[in-house]
């Protein structure tokens, strides 16, 4: 009987993928799923590791009856979903009247978009896995008046079944690595079909614009937007912990492993910089207790910012309140930022950049790659791989006037660059949902 059903739901699933456009594609992607589907949940399963999602992206999900007017955003994982923060909340905010959908493809990036959006979409999924029933059964439910995709994936099947629809597709935030490159411009016949299907391209520089145009992208529908994650907001408020005359180093957003490396570095150079201070702000604040034993065990005084503590009477100020990091960046002269001595994979750099204040970061950078990549390529920010390379760093920076002073130049610099993304894409979307309407 089961593998009757089998056989059955086989049947279907290539008889759908017959009225695709891309009917190889289609048909060979849904024999390919079906067949090796049911390994990989099993081995996952004995892993530990749950299919999170899987129903989801089956297309099986209950119909969130949205309407008509739907404006649907996809970011894969965590930097994407963080990359459109800003975007979907300005998209809400102009445009009140659709309805906003966002989809990720892992389950790390799907609980960052409940956190960030659960007060801003209306409804929050995972995307279609790339097979003709999948798609069709995802897109009757949501129907999108336009889609826009972070970054560059392309789905060969979602782009097709989009364009059949009249479903206005996007990808935004365009970038490629020259790895993916190397892979797609062996398939630049298939690619080319394939980015034939959307609406505009908008890459982050002009180097993607000319990669993507080289593997297919038409030439009057791909242009540069530059980059969303720089469309970072200053803070107007004016900050006094008793920082002036002294230089403040925050580490923001520390994991456990890193506070002991910052501690031990900023005592060393306490010694010989006695003007500096550290304003040390741990990601989880139920840390708090093992990181003032820490602070105690180096002999070094510390206070609370809860409690009022300025660096008039303290080395240290540990921030021990919630949603103040950012605006602290304004106060800082450099920044390390957390998340990057172990597998967290970073934090935002640009929240400390937009201050035109340099960084510094350990090796874990996955979830902010490009932006870190773009800023090592000058001073305005430092991938450091050792506790000895940190040291040296921040040796560089409080010692060399001239190399400070230059780092902070080149964080202007690199934002007056980017910055302008946000507006590129709200206008976008004033013509295409215009023109719907």
């Amino acid at each position: 009987m089961v593998i009757y059903s089998i056989i059955l739901i086989l049947l279907v699933l290539i008889v759908i993928s017959m009225f695709s456009e891309l009917f190889l594609y289609g048909l060979v992607s849904t024999i390919v799923f079906i067949i090796l589907f049911p390994f990989y949940y099993i081995v996952r399963v004995f892993n530990g590791k749950f299919l999170y999602g899987w129903r989801e992206k089956m297309g099986f999900f209950k119909n969130p009856e949205l309407g008509d007017k739907v404006i649907m955003f996809h970011g894969v994982s965590v930097g994407e979903v963080i990359a459109l923060e800003n975007l979907i909340k300005k998209t809400k905010e102009v445009f009140p009247d659709y309805k906003i959908v966002v989809t990720t493809g892992t389950k790390t990036g799907q609980e960052i978009a409940l956190k960030k959006f659960s007060n801003v979409a209306d409804f929050i999924t995972y995307f279609p896995f790339d097979i003709p029933y999948c798609v069709n059964s995802f897109l009757s439910k949501v129907r999108p008046t336009v889609v826009l995709i972070a970054e560059t994936e392309l789905w060969p099947t979602f782009s097709s079944f989009c364009n059949r629809r009249g479903i206005k597709l996007y990808c935004i935030n365009g970038r490629m690595s020259d790895s993916t490159y190397s892979l797609y411009r062996l398939l630049k016949v298939f690619f080319t079909h394939v980015l034939s299907k959307y609406t505009k391209i908008l890459t982050q520089s002009d180097i993607d614009m000319k990669k993507l145009i080289s593997i297919g992208a038409p030439t009057d529908r791909t242009f540069v937007m530059k980059n969303l994650k720089f469309d970072v907001k200053k803070s107007d408020e004016v900050i006094d912990m008793g920082q002036t005359g002294h230089r403040v180093i925050i580490a923001g957003s520390t994991h456990k492993g890193e506070d002991e490396i910052v501690l031990e570095i900023f005592k060393e150079k306490l010694a010989k910089y006695p003007d500096i201070k550290l304003l040390l702000v741990p990601r989880h604040i139920q840390r708090l207790p093992k990181i003032i034993d820490i602070i105690n065990s180096m002999n070094l005084n510390y206070g609370l910012r809860s409690k009022g503590d300025t660096f008039k009477d303290h080395d240290v100020i540990l921030l021990d309140t919630m949603g103040e990091l950012s605006k602290m960046y304004s106060i800082c002269s450099f920044a390390f930022i957390g998340g990057s001595f172990n597998k967290t994979g970073g934090h935002n750099p640009l929240e400390a950049t937009v201050y035109s204040k340099p960084t510094i970061t350990g090796p874990s950078i996955h979830n902010f790659r490009d932006i870190y990549w773009l800023l090592s390529r000058s001073n305005a920010g430092k991938i450091v791989k050792t506790q000895k390379e940190f040291s040296d760093y921040v040796e560089k920076l409080l010692s060399d006037k001239d190399f400070y002073n230059q780092a902070c130049k080149d964080c202007e610099t690199i934002f007056a660059d980017q910055q302008g993304a946000l507006d590129v894409v709200i206008n976008e979307l004033k013509q295409v949902l215009d023109l719907h309407t």
